[in-house]
């Protein structure tokens, strides 16, 4: 009896550069401009390799000469600096009667495609999640840690966070949080909505910031000793890149087992996520892994920061809920 299978329905050339798009599209953090892509990075992952090193021009130092018509100025030079950046390879597979009710009743193209980017979408917000906790607990930034883990969140405690950055806070334009966090605030009427784009009103802020709102957020202890971590964002302080690297890497593939009566989608995936100014110096704790896991990004001695605090676009906040 006929039936329509995976290979019937999924075209490489087609649903691999879907993917990558409806991924960048759905994220609350895409959506509030924090994670933006990055062209060159997209170049450089499909040169292959473990990370990818950025060199930067650092800012100009010193002090400025007095003139005189006797004695030349003396030169200075700039400097530079580098940036190192981890290419992701992940992947995962999905047998066919995992993905049969989204295939009934709609473009199997479609409902597949939505199902995976969506999947990915999660766990790269869990991958950011883990790699902030590790850049946090780096010693080269603890000076951007604020808050009091012992005290309730509330305006002043933010607007403290903030100013970590002094003159550069400006930059700042969201706020992630914890929904047990977002719920507070709520309760407390500090959380304001402003129109989108439509003119719908639907943008929730907090101090003039975009609210995200993820549950991924770090939370520590239980019941009332329980504390939350609250992220204050720059726009793009997070760069993404996604490519196919040459050689033998092979973004889709598909299988059919007989006896099982499955068919199997397998989606491999080469890209890039990385906090800005903060460079990768680790390695996977396990030796047959191609690239780090969640666990690895986590710890903060793989993380150092190599530019000046207020070009960091991104400080944490510790709190509890009132």
């Amino acid at each position: 009896m006929p039936r329509t299978i995976i290979e019937d329905v999924i075209v490489p050339e087609i649903f691999v550069p879907y993917v990558i798009n409806r991924t960048a599209e759905i994220s609350a953090l895409r959506e509030s401009g924090i994670i933006t892509a990055n062209p060159m990075l997209n170049q450089l992952v499909n040169g292959g390799g473990r990370t990818i090193n950025m060199p930067f021009w650092l800012d100009l130092a010193g002090e400025e000469q007095i003139l005189s018509d006797n004695r030349p100025l003396d030169t200075n030079k700039i400097t530079t600096g580098q940036d190192v950046a981890v290419i992701n390879y992940r992947g995962n597979a999905w047998a066919s009667n995992q993905l049969s009710g989204a295939l009934a009743g709609s473009d199997p193209m479609t409902a597949i495609g939505n199902l995976v980017a969506k999947w990915w979408d999660r766990r790269e917000q869990r991958q950011l999640i883990a790699m902030l906790n590790g850049v946090f607990d780096s010693v080269s930034m603890k000076a951007l840690v604020g808050g009091d883990a012992d005290e309730p969140i509330n305006a002043d405690m933010v607007l403290d966070a903030k100013q970590l950055l002094g003159d550069a806070a400006g930059q700042l334009t969201a706020i992630a949080m914890h929904s047990a966090t977002y719920t507070n605030l709520q309760k407390q009427n500090l959380i304001v909505y402003i129109p989108n784009s439509r003119g719908e009103v639907t943008i929730p802020t907090y101090l003039t910031y975009k609210v995200i709102v993820d549950d991924g957020m770090p939370v520590k202890g239980t019941g009332e000793d329980r504390s939350y971590t609250t992220y204050l964002f720059a726009q793009g302080v997070i760069a993404r890149g996604e490519g196919t690297p040459v050689g033998s890497f092979t973004p889709v593939e598909m299988d059919r087992d007989i006896l099982a009566g499955d068919d199997v989608l397998v989606h491999n995936r080469a890209y890039v996520l990385h906090p800005m100014g903060i460079k990768w110096k680790g390695n996977p704790a396990d030796p047959e892994d191609s690239s780090p896991s969640n666990s690895d990004f986590e710890k903060g001695v793989n993380w150092e920061r190599v530019v000046e605090l207020k070009q960091i676009g991104i400080v944490k906040l510790e709190h509890k809920v009132a």
